[in-house]
């Protein structure tokens, strides 16, 4: 994919881009990503740090609105990226008053608004076959979570003339990425001489969204006209791998052996007692006892995207590990 910018895209170098929710793996190779289409970048979140040396920096709790609509004024594009604590509680609190501070904000600056989304409120039984037109029937609290959340952005894209796209990714994988599955149960407990682990069944399919490629895929989205309205998968290689073969593959990069087991769903609600990110982890199992298959041959087929090889994500996961 050609770096420049491209005929089609709207953006001139002197619009203001804004990020609500910078410092995250993705949030920051997004801010190096904007920089193909504006100077004039805006990080927020509630310690902003730049990454590119002439960022804009706003601290801000997304929590308070007025706060928000200070964050996002003058912003031509909006890209909502924050990642809240991974406790359904706080989500259900939280991610409601967050999403009606940033859709007003951006109204009442005229913004457009790309919201960074996952796959938690699509049907367990699409999980197999996921694109963007699956049934939302989320069989847990935090996919209810990302239902309501979603539409309340459509409702004001419907009803209140938001400009605004959503973008959903499958898990996160690559470099310097510290909340990837693929990273927490396998590389990381590699690298501490343990024996990996994977989810309830490692002989199912899994698909990983490589971080890099999502965030040039944000931008290239927020940057082109006639994405906004609908909703889009970010780039995920289509390659068919099933957790024993990610656990081998991360395996060769270190060059140990592949030792792992499986944690059972019953294992899951043993120590789920005990170790509240496990318990909230057990709700998600069912996205691991199928087969789960991202299709992002919408994006791929607009933009002539062809997503990174699971071999050379892994590669650069390994070796930004070192």
């Amino acid at each position: 994919m050609p770096r420049s910018v491209r005929p089609g895209y709207i953006c001139i170098k002197k619009i203001m881009q804004t990020i609500l929710g910078s410092g995250s793996a993705i949030g920051n190779l997004l801010a190096k990503e904007l920089k193909n289409f504006t100077n004039h970048i805006r990080l927020v979140a509630r310690k902003p740090v730049k990454v590119n040396a002439d960022d804009e920096l706003f601290p801000a709790d997304l929590l308070d609105k007025e706060k928000v609509e200070m964050a996002v004024k003058g912003s031509d594009v909006v890209y909502l990226t924050v990642g809240l604590p991974y406790n359904t509680r706080v989500w259900e609190w939280d991610w409601p008053v967050i999403m009606h501070n940033v859709v007003s904000a951006c109204l009442k600056s005229n913004a457009r608004l790309v919201f960074l989304d996952n796959v938690y409120m699509y049907s367990a039984d699409e999980i197999p076959r996921m694109t963007e037109t699956s049934p939302l029937q989320p069989p847990s609290r935090k996919g209810r979570v990302r239902t309501q959340i979603q539409q309340i952005m459509l409702d004001a894209i419907a009803d209140r003339g938001l400009q605004g796209l959503i973008a959903r990714s499958a898990d996160f994988y690559g470099p310097s990425v510290a909340n990837s599955p693929l990273a927490i149960t396998v590389l990381d407990e590699f690298r501490k001489g343990k024996k990996a682990f994977w989810q309830v069944d490692d002989s199912k399919l899994h698909a990983f969204t490589y971080v890099p490629d999502a965030a040039r895929a944000l931008a290239m989205l927020g940057n082109t006209e006639d994405c906004y309205g609908e909703i889009w998968h970010l780039p995920t290689s289509s390659e068919k791998l099933t957790g024993k073969e990610f656990i081998t593959k991360v395996a060769a990069e270190l060059k140990c052996k592949p030792d792992y087991y499986v944690f059972k769903r019953w294992m899951m609600k043993l120590v789920g007692i005990f170790v509240p990110i496990v318990r909230e982890l057990g709700e998600m199992s069912y996205q691991y006892d199928r087969d789960y298959a991202f299709d992002s041959s919408k994006f791929e087929n607009r933009f002539s995207y062809n997503p990174v090889s699971y071999a050379e994500g892994i590669r650069e996961m390994v070796q930004a590990s070192v």
